[in-house]
């Protein structure tokens, strides 16, 4: 059964809750998609008997799936999934970001966090300008100023020191290959490159992803990386030592501080010192049936869509779908959900290590007794804005983070022959990160892009009243997350049941709620669950993706009082569950992602 590292949410969690209050005047902004759009692919679910790799680009699956083959584990497969990634997703995630591993090895279930940390010489100014005004988004992201300390690959090698069954060296050989033999540019990567607006402005990254005329290189043009290759070739020879010191280290550094418009603030002493942390993963009973299992702060993705999930309970039986589709009872009671939980996000959630946690346990956010209060501030009517509720006493007074951007990221899930089962989700931010593509100090056209991680942070670092928002910069700071990397059992926590979850910036945490209610709520396999439209509200709008629901129910809600924004909410689901054969796998038709296994 779960023990070890995972913390349960009890049944009854007896604590000191408070009601709250909520406005009646609702947010006047959406957060914007986090990636752009690249069609529509119809996806055929598969099922396999012993064990499964779901990816968001085939050749990365294609890794993985061998690996498993040849005898590795679950871990082994995540390893050279994430190399090949760098390589062929590269504007989602890779070695110069930063990820959340969920772990489950059949006894024990770890949280392993490889997120980016602050440097040391920010402070919480960093995205203000000389008049103490935030600076615009896009202008804080282009440069040095946004990079984080990666953390995916230090983390990658601690995890495969424990659950790794292959050397170390054979897990990066088939990224090595690719990059160095090419591999064909996929649609999407085509079209992320084509809208893209600041990409061309690095001139390695210009100078390698578009042609002459500055044009993308076309869809099957055969790419090759040769800084990449010679890069992982030498951290397949001498681990992460050959990222976080020497030619790499150097190079990075130099390039975010010597940034001619936007210069950051990192040495290589934040490089050596980075550690990845081992975390207590958060267990929530659902349903009375699954234990669902998330990852703590500084991701706010499990807390928060459990919270959705668990407030949903109290307001009756599930609604059931309306011709395949949510219905607009479910759609409004949703959306209230949601509000009441991204206002407690906005308010409690960021890294522990630098924030009081409410009642000295994140599980005071997920109590039965205080989701039931909150719950019952839901009327027929939308309550608009959500204000934070009181889930337990704080230390400190905590201003309100106002709302953000926040963009994309990739998700792996994988099951193998043993059991060993992870949900791991990984990111550089936004689309192609900071836009800085670094060649290792190789000096070879290529390399890998560096994340964007510290625009995650709260721009203001204080509310009107001079109260800090708990998500605000520090130095070794990690930035609040909203990957949400999930794996479900069942309720006595000793059957694994299935590997979820998605990119989707602060979306990540619908997309994952809503599989999870398609497989446990409407009784749907992985696929149909993931192919279900995507909603939502970030305690705003009520956000419904375009195109996927009838013309009358934007109209039904706006009835009860929401103002209603139809948008593309670009998923880029992946989910592997547990059936009475052996397994089902279902892949997100609106990313290139596939599901292999035997």
């Amino acid at each position: 059964m779960l023990n070890g590292r995972a913390v349960l949410v009890p049944a009854v969690l007896l604590a000191s809750l408070s009601a709250c209050t909520h406005s009646e005047q609702p947010a006047d902004t959406t957060p914007p998609a986090p990636e752009a759009s690249s069609g529509y692919t119809p996806k055929p679910g598969w099922a396999v008997d012993r064990f499964a790799v779901a990816a968001a680009n085939p050749l990365a699956t294609q890794a993985g799936y061998d690996v498993l083959k040849a005898g590795g584990s679950a871990l082994d497969a995540a390893i050279a999934v994430q190399m090949v990634l760098t390589l062929v997703e590269p504007q989602s995630s890779g070695i110069g970001g930063g990820a959340f591993l969920l772990h489950w090895d059949g006894e024990e279930l770890v949280a392993l966090d490889g997120r980016e940390t602050a440097p040391a010489a920010v402070d919480e100014t960093l995205f203000l300008e000389p008049d103490g005004t935030p600076m615009a988004f896009q202008t804080a992201v282009v440069g040095g100023r946004s990079v984080g300390v990666p953390g995916t690959l230090k983390m990658l090698e601690k995890a495969h020191s424990q659950y790794g069954k292959l050397p170390w060296k054979d897990l990066l050989q088939p990224a090595i290959t690719l990059a160095r033999e090419g591999f064909a540019v996929s649609p999407r990567l085509h079209t992320l490159l084509q809208t893209d607006p600041s990409l061309r402005d690095n001139p390695p990254a210009a100078a390698f992803y578009y042609q002459p005329d500055g044009s993308p290189w076309p869809v099957g043009h055969r790419l090759h990386n040769p800084a990449l290759a010679e890069l992982l070739q030498a951290i397949a020879e001498g681990g992460s030592r050959a990222f976080y010191e020497g030619k790499n280290a150097y190079a990075l550094v130099k390039q975010v501080n010597e940034h001619p418009t936007n210069p950051g603030r990192i040495a290589l002493s934040d490089l050596t010192g980075y550690e990845p942390r081992q975390r207590d993963a958060i267990c929530t009973l659902w349903q009375s049936s699954y234990q669902v299992c998330g990852f703590p702060p500084p991701s706010s993705g499990h807390i928060t869509q459990m919270q959705i999930l668990g407030i949903l309970e109290h307001l009756g039986p599930l609604p059931a779908l309306d011709q395949g589709v949510p219905s607009v009872d479910f759609l409004h009671r949703y959306s209230e959900a949601s509000r009441l939980a991204y206002a407690d996000r906005a308010k409690y959630l960021a890294d522990p290590d630098f924030v009081p946690v409410p009642g000295r346990t994140w599980n005071s956010m997920l109590a039965p007794e205080y989701l039931r209060q909150r719950a019952g501030l839901i009327g027929p009517r939308s309550m608009g804005t959500a204000e934070p509720g009181e889930p337990g006493p704080v230390p400190v007074a905590l201003g309100i983070q106002p709302e953000q951007p926040e963009y994309g990221t990739s998700h792996i899930s994988i099951i193998d022959a043993d059991g060993n089962a992870l949900a791991m989700t990984t990111t550089i931010e936004q689309a192609f990160g900071a836009r800085l593509l670094n060649d290792g100090g190789t000096g070879l056209p290529g390399g890998y892009l560096l994340n964007n991680e510290l625009t995650d942070f709260a721009f203001e670092p204080r509310d009107s009243e001079g109260r800090p928002v708990a998500n605000r910069v520090e130095p070794g700071k990690r930035p609040r997350s909203s990957m949400s990397p999930t794996l479900v059992f069942d309720a006595a926590g000793e059957q694994l049941l299935a590997s979820v979850g998605s990119p989707g910036g602060a979306a990540i945490i619908h997309f994952t709620a809503k599989t999870l209610l398609g497989m446990y709520g409407w009784g749907l396999d992985a696929q149909r669950a993931i192919n279900l439209p995507n909603f939502g509200s970030f305690n705003g709008p009520t956000v419904l993706e375009a195109g996927r629901f009838p013309p009358a129910t934007p109209r039904a809600l706006e009835v009860r009082g929401h103002e209603v924004n139809e948008m593309e909410m670009t998923s880029g689901l992946q989910a592997i569950q547990r059936t009475d054969d052996g397994w089902f796998g279902g892949a997100d038709p609106r990313r290139e992602g596939v599901v292999m296994g035997d």
